[in-house]
């Protein structure tokens, strides 16, 4: 890997140690979370070099954001009254698990590499639509529906998602699926990575419906067969086509 130089191994390390300062301080992510998400982010280094964790950034800025917009509207539909923003260690492995598992990929098999870089940005375009389709609906969304039975339901709830929500999800995967194609060029890989994020969402809808409304699975577990999923979706769709 080329970009596993000294310099850069530093550099690297050394931006990720600021990034956890800042996220316990702003209080974004828990302590473990922070560290958990410092060794995610060298982990996606080392694998994917710095296009990787561009992505990774992108996706947690873009979920920072989309957590923070509103509370007050979503905290107004928590039992408590108040909507968590700080992530805890699981929740950080939830969403960016399958990201570091592609880039340990990578490090082992680096002949396919471009394959697992793009299950990557898959994996990443599903976390970023999840979040932004849940957040973003829960304050934008009109009509809130069960995806299971298409009749009205609690928003909020797992399993309910709406137009508005179900559009901020397609455009957090295509954001990734944007910053990717900047590195990989924009042909079919870029519909091939913003597609398996949308699916992985709608995945994580079915699933959260089914299973974690029922208590059979948690959030985290849904989110991370969310991300898997859809890194799966990329693997096909390059086999397939």
């Amino acid at each position: 890997m080329q970009h596993l130089t000294l310099n850069n191994t530093v550099i690297v390390t050394v931006l990720l140690l600021v990034v956890i300062v800042l996220c316990i301080r702003t209080r974004k992510l828990t302590v473990t979370a922070a560290l958990t998400a410092g060794i995610v982010g060298f982990v996606v280094f080392a694998g994917a070099g710095y296009n990787g964790l561009l992505l990774l950034a992108v996706f947690f800025t873009l979920g920072v954001l989309a957590t923070a917009h509103r509370k007050d509207v979503k905290a107004a539909l928590h039992p408590n009254g108040f909507h968590p923003q700080a992530r805890n260690a699981w929740q950080v492995l939830a969403n960016g698990g399958t990201a570091a598992l592609m880039a340990l990929a990578t490090l082992a098999d680096p002949v396919h590499a471009a394959l697992y870089h793009g299950m990557l940005a898959g994996s990443l375009a599903a976390a970023a639509s999840d979040t932004l389709s849940s957040e973003l609906g829960m304050v934008y969304g009109r009509n809130h529906y069960n995806i299971l039975t298409f009749k009205k339901d609690v928003r909020g709830l797992d399993g309910v998602v709406s137009l508005e929500g179900t559009l901020a999800g397609i455009a957090g995967a295509f954001i990734i699926a944007f910053m990717y194609a900047l590195a990989a060029g924009f042909g079919r890989q870029f519909f091939f990575t913003g597609l398996a994020g949308v699916l992985g969402n709608v995945a994580d809808s079915v699933l959260g419906a089914a299973f974690e409304r029922k208590r059979y699975m948690g959030n985290d577990l849904v989110n991370f067969l969310n991300t898997l999923f859809a890194a799966v979706c990329v693997w096909l769709f390059t086999a397939v086509m």
